[in-house]
């Protein structure tokens, strides 16, 4: 009897486990396809451009789109308590001008969870009703998805940037894209069940 009892439950925790198994395994294929693998092109503008710092591209990208009037003010967040405007200005020095009237600078958030809430003081203070983000594509999803969470009743319009590299080598075609892609698919799913309990408990 209970040997019997114990092959059931046997049999249900194999279940589950293969269950959850396909799961985990048909969300990431969901999750690599909202993964832009090339660069687009905005359909419309903003009130303000948001940069979430990071891999080289962004910035530049970013700044590209102030200087042609698709928004009105960049905020670049995450930038090192050490940097100054001058050395980023350095990147894109024909935009140069634009640190001194239309880019604010974030040094406080960490990660992407405080990006998203240094975002949302900006935003607020500044009266701003849309924002381009940009970050690189793998990690749109993910900031899309915490600015979204703080910032609910705004209009949030991706800007993905992509690396040289990833135009020619698609993640799954190596090593490191695949391992990117997986640790960015674990990292969203940790971040959405954070924000599934902070709305809980609100």
């Amino acid at each position: 009897m209970f040997g019997g009892f114990a092959r059931w439950i046997g049999f249900l925790t194999l279940t589950a486990g293969l269950v959850a198994l396909l799961l985990l395994t048909g969300g990431f294929f969901w999750f690599a396809s909202q993964v832009e693998p090339s660069e687009i092109s905005l359909e419309r503008n903003a009130d303000g451009i948001v940069v979430l710092t990071g891999a080289a591209g962004r910035i530049p990208d970013a700044i590209e789109l102030l200087a042609a009037e698709r928004g009105k003010r960049l905020l670049i967040t995450g930038v090192h308590r050490d940097t100054r405007a001058r050395e980023i200005a350095r990147l894109t020095p024909l935009y140069a001008k634009y640190f001194r009237c239309c880019i604010d600078l974030d040094r406080s958030a960490i990660n992407t969870f405080g990006n998203a809430l240094e975002t949302k003081r900006w935003a607020v203070e500044h009266n701003f009703n849309s924002l381009i983000v940009v970050t690189s594509n793998w990690h749109m999803p993910r900031a899309m998805a915490e600015i979204g969470h703080q910032l609910p009743l705004a209009t949030l319009i991706a800007y993905p940037v992509v690396a040289e590299k990833a135009k020619t080598e698609p993640w799954w075609t190596n090593i490191e894209g695949a391992r990117l892609m997986v640790g960015e698919y674990i990292k969203y799913l940790v971040a959405m069940a954070r924000m599934h309990l902070d709305a809980d408990s609100a």
